[in-house]
């Protein structure tokens, strides 16, 4: 005979109360779940030495969620096995035995998407096995159980869910110990549950948000806080320039700010408030490669001497025309025409005093100019051009008288000075990728001054055009400078300022579509055009 004392009598009663005092301040909290309402179909297996068979039978729960994806749940469990045992002949008699398991169990679950999960249990109850045969070789009595098992949960709908779960029973007694084993399939109803709530909408609850004031369309880790690659502090998925600079100061969109517009963004642009136009080392500061004080990209001779005295434009000055410039001119106000020595005064002039007078020969006379050279001597007082070097003049054998056409060309000069072709003015160049002239392009120059000066009437166009090598802003913008260089040139040349219009066009109007080295070498020029009445 087998009997199993009832040794857990307080211990389910005691299991009910603890939930009840669970339940009650449980309902404020936030969690995904509240009440949970199941049933189930079960087949349950018995240990061999019970001598039972397996049996269909069923499953009740009723499960209370708790934070931290824990619920607490009671369950009870009825089947019917079946067993047999022999009457005074030996023959078998069978005989139903009815079993019960009540127990409280504490779950673990992990949430798998927005409705499913799968979970770990463990929990003690109470197992019953009574028979209407009295026959002591009939298991029978009630035992403590230790439980535990697994399951899943597949959502249906939002509060309708599949319950399926695997279970060991493990019944204790004073002289035997049984495990049995459970499988159970049914349906879960989740009553009262409010889903906890995603105040910021980046997908994770507020139950598990670690970042709850996440900025709309951030992307986030698994504890819901935004990444950030670039560190700028603007969360990936926002951030428009993901690959921001390590230190540079970015806007809403997390794009660097450059104030000044030099390329180097605030934050790590030593110098912010750089004039536009100017040209910047990697710290943002203004670049200054002759040291005259005018910045590079604003400076129209950047390879002044040091110690040249330069003009708004960068450009130095030959006040008294002895090829000496102003600022290393030690004689400034040399009598024009004299010979001068490398200091710039003449010889036996001593610094800062004035010239030897010299009595000139009356048998010599100065040779006729070129054109573009008499215009220099028509305006006594016109700046030379940057660097240009003007040798003394040299006598000469007295000429025969010249005729009167011929007289030096200028403003009151009676003879024709040339004509303008409209288009490339020829070998007008500048240093490569700046808008500084190279002197090649003086001598052109020049007799273009001097055809305007001549003719006050004509006004004209000069556009500076490039090839295709640089983006089109880049392209608009350097063009633009050099257009500006031209028309300063001619305009310290003595052409009134409005004679001259100025305009760059970037690489929007090529003169060829080739783009080998020859092709953009032609598309980088220089034209002029009229714009009032000329030739």
């Amino acid at each position: 005979m087998r009997t199993y004392p009832l040794t857990t009598r307080y211990r389910l009663p005691a299991a009910l109360a603890l939930l009840v005092i669970w339940v009650g301040p449980l309902v404020a909290q936030q969690r995904k779940y509240l009440v949970e309402l199941g049933a189930a179909g079960a087949y349950q297996s018995y240990a061999s030495v019970s001598e039972l068979d397996g049996a269909v039978g069923g499953v009740g729960r009723l499960g209370v969620w708790l934070p931290a994806n824990l619920s607490l749940e009671l369950q009870g469990s009825f089947a019917s096995p079946k067993t047999t045992i022999p009457d005074l002949l030996g023959n078998p008699i069978p005989v139903v035995v009815k079993t019960r398991t009540f127990s409280g169990s504490l779950l673990y679950n992990f949430l798998i998407g927005s409705a499913n999960s799968i979970y770990l249990k463990a929990g003690i109850g109470s197992t019953k096995y009574s028979t209407d045969n009295p026959d002591p070789r009939i298991i029978h009595g009630s035992s403590g159980s230790l439980i535990g098992g697994a399951g899943f949960r597949i959502g249906v709908t939002p509060a309708l869910m599949i319950r399926a779960e695997g279970e060991l029973n493990r019944n204790k007694s004073a002289d035997k110990t049984l495990s049995n084993l459970g499988v159970n399939l049914g349906v879960s109803v989740m009553l009262g549950s409010n889903p906890i709530p995603d105040s910021d909408g980046d997908g994770i609850q507020n139950n598990r948000d670690r970042c709850p004031d996440t900025p709309s369309g951030a992307q986030v880790d698994g504890r819901g806080c935004p990444s950030d690659e670039d560190g700028d502090r603007v969360p990936n998925g926002i951030d428009r320039c993901p690959g921001s600079v390590v230190g540079a100061t970015v806007d809403a969109r997390g794009c660097p700010k450059d104030s000044d517009g030099d390329n180097i963004p605030d934050g790590l642009d030593k110098c912010p408030d750089t004039q536009p136009g100017v040209l910047v080392d990697p710290n943002g500061c203004a670049k200054d490669s002759d040291g005259d004080g005018i910045p590079d990209g604003l400076d129209r001779c950047s390879e002044t001497p040091r110690g040249a005295t330069v003009d708004a434009l960068g450009c130095p000055g030959d006040e008294d025309g002895d090829g000496v410039l102003d600022g290393l001119d030690r004689c400034p106000r040399t009598p024009t025409g004299g010979a001068v020595l490398p200091g710039g005064c003449a010889p036996g002039q001593a610094a800062g005093q004035p010239a030897p007078s010299v009595t000139p020969e009356p048998s010599v006379t100065p040779a006729p100019a070129a054109p573009d050279t008499a215009l220099r001597g028509a305006r006594p007082g016109a700046r030379n051009p940057p660097r240009a070097q003007q040798p003394a003049p040299t006598p000469a054998p007295t000429p025969a008288p010249a005729p009167p056409q011929a007289a030096a060309p200028g403003r009151n000069a009676p003879g024709p000075v040339g004509k303008i072709v409209p288009g490339v003015i020829p070998a007008v160049g500048f240093a490569p990728g700046t808008a500084r002239l190279s002197p090649s392009s003086y001598v052109a120059l020049d007799s273009i001054a001097a055809i305007l000066i001549a003719d006050p009437t004509v006004t004209v166009e000069v556009s500076a055009h490039s090839d295709n090598s640089r983006s089109a802003a880049e392209s608009m913008r350097l063009t633009g400078l050099q257009a500006d260089a031209v028309h300063d040139y001619l305009v310290l040349k003595g052409v009134p300022y409005q004679q001259v219009v100025s305009r760059g066009y970037g690489s929007t109007v090529p003169r060829t579509p080739d783009t080998t080295p020859t092709g953009r070498a032609a598309n980088r020029r220089v034209e002029i055009r009229f714009v009032a009445p000329g030739p």
